[in-house]
């Protein structure tokens, strides 16, 4: 094959990637954002420390993941057992940190534990010193007050707050650009009515209106989810509303008007697109801002309800046991490097959606 061939082959290869053909746009920025190895690497790490943590309950419990006792197989994980099953003598859930629980499985079977043998909420009464104790060969990151181990804690801390932080920015990218795209659009008065709206609306203290709803209800995982998002959504409407309102009048917008395309086809699928190359960018942000929100919140003591698994809580326990930095110190580098793997993703994604840059071959 000669050179010609060659540079004329390379393209078709070069758009298949898992069976899906790319266009030349999406294959530059794809190489745009691979190029930034800084935010390539960064969002590796973070999707393989989401993605253990949501398989928290395998990794960090103070039931076994597998029990065999007497031919037969148990999953405590999903099932509660009572301890009669294991030849115990009461009919609640077995405790198998129980000695007595313990023999009798030993008798006819075995246990496979997890990697870290305590939960979120399990407290260790054999502590070789009064709670918060340091870091041991049993609790590698040492325990809290309540004498919980913060290994486990954190691990499903991080979770959660990636959770939420994913959720809030899923349901606010849609109804910011839903309102943005509405809002450029059409223009004129509802423009003007819409603008004034936000302005009163993003005035509204929100700590205070926590506050006063969590007088009222304890607030929850979607108490504050529902809470935040009220007042979230606004963060991307400016940069919608921009691309709309520079798009509206563009010759295939008239176009396509004239040909008779209904005007939530042209929102949604002619101008859409051109806005949601600002929008995607803009989303690391929001993710890590979401995040900061639900920690701050917990930190203060308006966030999850008492006992939850977070990283506010952490260093808000930092701040009460001075003597015990350990707690401090891991709520702080456990969020310094979670925000600054999104942040570097978040430049890698500006980066690959920047018309002015380009790989050098």
């Amino acid at each position: 094959m000669d050179a010609t061939a060659a540079l004329r082959a390379r393209p078709e290869q070069d758009r298949r990637v898992l069976g899906i053909r790319l266009s030349p746009l999406t294959r530059r920025r794809l190489a745009n954002f691979h190029a930034n190895r800084r935010g390539f690497w960064s969002l590796w790490i973070f999707l393989v420390l989401f993605v253990v943590t949501l398989f928290a309950e395998f990794i960090a419990n103070d039931k076994p993941v597998l029990v065999y006792y007497d031919g037969a197989f148990y999953m405590p994980i999903f099932e509660a057992y009572p301890e009669t099953t294991f030849g115990g003598e009461f009919g609640t859930e077995a405790d198998y940190r129980d000695p007595y629980v313990v023999e009798r499985i030993a008798e006819k079977g075995w246990m496979i534990h997890p990697l870290v043998p305590y939960n979120h909420r399990t407290v260790a009464w054999a502590l070789p010193e009064p709670a918060p104790s340091p870091p041991d060969a049993a609790h590698w990151l040492g325990t809290d007050d309540q004498a919980r181990d913060v290994t486990a804690r954190l691990i499903y801390g991080f979770r959660i707050s990636v959770l939420f932080g994913l959720v809030l920015t899923f349901f606010s990218t849609i109804i910011g650009v839903a309102a943005g795209a509405i809002q450029g659009y059409l223009g004129g008065w509802t423009d003007l009515l819409f603008q004034r709206f936000m302005e009163i609306w993003s005035g509204l203290p929100v700590l205070y209106l926590l506050i006063i709803l969590a007088s009222v209800v304890e607030p929850n995982f979607w108490w504050l989810l529902l809470i935040m998002l009220l007042f979230s959504w606004m963060s991307l409407v400016g940069v919608v509303r921009a691309e709309f309102l520079r798009a509206r009048n563009f010759d295939y917008v008239r176009a396509a008007k004239a040909l008779g395309v209904s005007e939530p086809v042209i929102m949604f699928r002619h101008l859409l697109p051109n806005a949601m190359v600002a929008t995607l960018t803009f989303l690391p942000f929001i993710l890590s801002g979401s995040i900061t929100t639900l920690t701050a919140l917990d930190f203060i003591g308006f966030g999850l309800p008492p006992g939850s698994a977070s990283l506010g809580e952490l260093l808000a326990q930092g701040k009460a046991n001075l003597q015990a930095p350990w707690l401090a110190l891991t709520g702080f580098f456990t969020i310094a490097v979670m925000l600054t793997l999104l942040v570097f993703v978040g430049e890698a994604v500006r980066d690959a959606f920047d018309p002015r840059k380009r790989v050098l071959a």
